[in-house]
C-alpha cells in the first residue's frame, strides 16, 4: 500500500499543483482575505472531493459515460460559475474594504467542486490507473483509500496556493495596488473558465 500511495501522490502532484479552477480560486481568495477566512470555502470544498470521489470510484463514472450530455452540462456549468466568481474578483475593491465583499463560504467551496470538469477527468483517470492495483485488498478499501489520499493531496496543494495568495495580498495593501491585484487575479481566473470551457 506504501508504494501504491507513493506512486498515486507522484501522479497527482503536476495535476494538483498546476494552476486550475480550484487552486486559482484559493489562491484569489487567500490573497483577498487572508488564510483563515479562505477555511469554510476549503471545507466545502474538500468534502465534496471525497464525496465526488468516492462516488465516480463505485460507480458514478459509468453513470458519465452512458450520458456524455451530464458532462457537458457540467463542463458548462462549471466555466459560467468560474467566470462568475472571475467577474467579482475582477470588480472587487481595496482588499482592506472588507464589509463591501465577503469571503466564500463552504457551499461556495463545494459548488466550485461539483461544477468542476477537470476534477471528474483527473478522478476517473486516476481510477483506471490505480484501482485495479489497489483492489488487491478489496474494491471498498482500495476506493476509500485512493479517494482519501487525493482529498488530502489537493487540500495540501490548495492550502499552498490560500498562503501564497495571502503573501502576495500583503505586497498590495493600497487602494491602486489592490485593483491591480483583484483585476490580475479576476483576469487569470477568467482564463480558467474559459479554459474549462473550450480545453
Amino acid at each position: 500500500m506504501f508504494e501504491l500511495t507513493a506512486a498515486l501522490i507522484v501522479f497527482l502532484f503536476p495535476l494538483a499543483y498546476s494552476p486550475g479552477p480550484g487552486n486559482m480560486f484559493f489562491a484569489a481568495n487567500g490573497a483577498r482575505f487572508g488564510f483563515a477566512a479562505t477555511l469554510p470555502a476549503s471545507v466545502g470544498y474538500h468534502v465534496a472531493t471525497l464525496l465526488v470521489t468516492l462516488a465516480i470510484g463505485f460507480g458514478f463514472e459509468t453513470t458519465l459515460q452512458r450520458s456524455p450530455i451530464l458532462f457537458q452540462v457540467i463542463k458548462w456549468a462549471g466555466s459560467a460559475y468560474v467566470l462568475y466568481l472571475a467577474w467579482k474578483l475582477f470588480r472587487a475593491h481595496a482588499i482592506d474594504k472588507v464589509g463591501e465583499a465577503r469571503p466564500a463560504g463552504m457551499w461556495s467551496g463545494a459548488v466550485l467542486l461539483l461544477l468542476n470538469p477537470k476534477a471528474y477527468v483527473i478522478i476517473a483517470l486516476m481510477f483506471s490507473q490505480f484501482l485495479e492495483v489497489a483492489a488487491t485488498s478489496g474494491e471498498v478499501i482500495a476506493v476509500g483509500w485512493i479517494s482519501s489520499v487525493f482529498t488530502l493531496n489537493n487540500l495540501v496543494a490548495f492550502t499552498v496556493w490560500t498562503l501564497v495568495g495571502g503573501q502576495i495580498a500583503g505586497l498590495f495593501r493600497d487602494e491602486a495596488q489592490a485593483h491591480l491585484l483583484n483585476r490580475v487575479l479576476g483576469s487569470v481566473l477568467a482564463l480558467v473558465a474559459l479554459w474549462m470551457m473550450f480545453g
